[in-house]
């Protein structure tokens, strides 16, 4: 590259950071990963027998156990894959299209 492309583009190769690289420990627990959920589980708990199915087959470790012994879903970190919903041996969980904000 030459120094007229270096001064109209304001930077080199040598000055971009690298990319796809943890640079620094960390967890996905940072991150609100639930943002760009396009469904969320909705549960009916009159039907749940609380066997915990939800939570053992959760792949984000989302479910938690509630004071009353129900799961429930963090919204924060749930990516609505339906996992939940599909190995809910009651169909206690259904999957319901995510509504945007103030609609």
């Amino acid at each position: 590259m030459s120094n007229e492309d270096k001064d109209m583009m304001g930077m080199g190769w040598k000055d971009l950071k690298p990319g796809f690289v943890v640079t620094e420990p960390g967890s996905a627990s940072s991150y609100k990963t639930g943002d760009w959920r396009s469904e969320r589980p909705v549960r009916a708990n009159e039907r749940c027998i609380k066997c915990g199915i939800c939570y053992i087959y959760c792949p984000e470790g989302c479910v938690k156990e509630t004071e009353d012994g129900f799961f429930e879903a963090d919204l924060y970190y749930c990516k609505g894959c339906g996992i939940c919903a599909h190995e809910c041996p009651r169909g206690v969980i259904t999957m319901e299209e995510e509504k945007e904000e103030g609609v």
